[in-house]
């Protein structure tokens, strides 16, 4: 582990076995990257500790529970509405799984998750009438592919 608190190459290797299997044993990572259970466990211990690791989650198949359709929604908003505003109202819909306030135009991009088309434009109506929203733009999602998820 580098003295100084840095992020080395094991720490990177490290990093990338665990986004490919968040339940990677210590004993298998020792073994890819060299070094023995103790000391990897001490390095994932203190990358948490730094905030560099933030939690341990399972995917989920959301197909297979019923709400198989995705879509971002572009929403532009009035000139006045602060950040903070826009996040508060976006968080408010329970179908909304991100909220991702950007520069430019629209102000904010949301990844919403749904039953089915329907489902989706009752929580498009939702989102166009909450607080200063003055127009949307959405995207359905055909595919996806995520760095690091199996």
């Amino acid at each position: 582990m580098p003295e100084n608190g840095a992020i080395d190459a094991i720490d990177h290797r490290l990093l990338a076995l665990l986004q490919e299997d968040g339940r990677r044993t210590y004993s298998d990572m020792a073994g890819i990257v060299g070094l023995s259970v103790a000391a990897v466990k001490r390095r994932v211990d203190r990358l948490q500790e730094v905030g560099v690791i933030t939690g341990f989650t399972a995917q989920i198949d959301h197909a297979k529970l019923g709400w198989g359709v995705e879509a971002f929604t572009e929403l532009r908003y009035a000139g006045t509405t602060g950040v903070a505003d826009i996040v508060a109202t976006a968080s408010t819909v329970p179908e909304v799984q991100s909220i991702f306030t950007i520069a430019g135009d629209p102000d904010a991009l949301v990844r919403v998750r749904v039953r089915d088309v329907a489902h989706l434009q009752q929580v498009i109506d939702t989102l166009r009438t909450a607080g200063t929203v003055t127009g949307t733009k959405t995207l359905l999602v055909l595919g996806a592919w995520n760095r690091g998820a199996s």
